[in-house]
């Protein structure tokens, strides 16, 4: 593997982590990510907000940079449907099932969509692996609550991820105080409640990591931040995370998979620029010809080789196993393997999914509670 890729921490500082730690706290037991005491927790999720970003750019802050703070990785591939699901479900990919942005689904015969859900499956149920955290804090007579867009509602990730809270819909992102107040309304019936804030990835991915938009919009999360800490105190926690980090992505470090000959040999390809599953019937010699031709550019793996080195977790299910591609590619440095299959791809600026520190690493950020 790649000196400069990092392994996510799935048994210590990590996403999937979090929320059971909250919940040892609750219960007066040893958590795994060293969280404050408290009777209550807000957990806030900022989408594309990386640690090395905010290192970078911390100037760019009041609240944010005043926090204390730990740093924890997200899981592989880094990416908001893999994250949300591990962060709500409170296990690894390899055991949760949503292995990307897109992968192929055998019973469907299609490449699903893990945020719109395009080509997955009616059942959800038959979908899902693990319950929720929130489905089993209801079953032990604990609740907790969601605050995000009500688009979000119903959504098959919202299902498979945080169902079993309850809901409490944003209308308006632009709306600090009004998040400010659904947050301190689901405090005062429930012990966990996470938030969710969303364009700063969607800034990244159109701009880029340190445009303007994207410095404006951090300074937004910054005020979000500083409006829902005003609610923390010794019993209140607040927590803010990541789902992943974002590398800028320049022309001339872009390949497109069907322009190259010697790339094919594939029937379907999923994930995304930074982190690409190929689905084929000869992964050996497919993996031979991707290492040829994309060189240091790339860390080109067989299936067994990834869910050996650990990329998704200790334990692989079947269901997992047969998600994850047969070649899966994790780019390094700022390269990125577009497709013709996703259009959508060729705008983007800042991309994530790979291995690199830029990308694996999230803040824990933290304000209230007790030591």
């Amino acid at each position: 593997m790649s000196s400069d890729f990092v392994l996510a921490d799935y048994h210590g500082n990590s996403l999937n982590n979090l929320i059971p730690s909250l919940l040892a706290r609750l219960d007066g037991e040893t958590p795994t990510i060293k969280v404050p005491e408290a009777s209550r927790y807000v957990v806030v999720l900022v989408d594309g907000l990386g640690s090395e970003q905010l290192d970078r750019f911390a100037d760019h802050t009041d609240r944010l940079a005043g926090m204390r703070r730990q740093r924890l990785t997200c899981g592989v591939p880094s990416t908001t449907a893999t994250s949300l699901t591990s962060l709500g479900c409170g296990v690894t990919p390899g055991l949760h099932g949503v292995t990307g942005y897109t992968f192929y689904e055998e019973g469907c015969d299609a490449v699903v969509n893990a945020l719109t859900w395009e080509g997955g499956p009616e059942d959800i149920e038959s979908f899902r692996q693990v319950p929720t955290q929130f489905r089993r804090m209801r079953a032990g007579g604990r609740s907790g609550a969601t605050v995000t867009l009500g688009r979000f509602d119903g959504s098959a990730l919202t299902q498979l991820a945080f169902s079993g809270a309850e809901s409490y819909p944003r209308e308006d992102e632009d709306e600090v105080e009004r998040t400010v107040d659904l947050v301190s309304e689901s405090l005062e019936r429930h012990e966990i409640v996470y938030c969710y804030e969303r364009l700063l990835d969607h800034r990244g991915h159109g701009y880029g990591v340190g445009s303007w938009q994207w410095l404006d919009q951090l300074g937004a999360v910054d005020d979000l931040v500083s409006g829902l800490v005003s609610l923390a105190s010794e019993d209140v926690c607040v927590l803010v995370t990541g789902d992943h980090g974002m590398v800028n992505v320049p022309a001339d470090h872009r390949l497109t998979i069907e322009e190259v000959p010697a790339l094919d040999g594939f029937h379907h390809v999923g994930g995304e620029g930074r982190f690409r599953q190929l689905y084929t019937d000869d992964p050996r010699r497919l993996a031979w010809a991707w290492r040829s031709v994309l060189g240091e550019r790339a860390e080109v793996l067989v299936k067994d080789e990834a869910i050996e080195a650990g990329w998704f977790g200790e334990v692989v299910t079947d269901p997992t196993r047969a998600r994850i591609g047969d070649v899966v590619v994790a780019m390094n440095a700022d390269w990125a393997l577009m497709s013709t299959t996703f259009p959508g791809e060729f705008g983007l600026v800042g991309m994530h999914g790979s291995l690199t520190p830029e990308e694996m690493y999230v803040p824990l950020l933290q304000a209230g509670g007790r030591e």
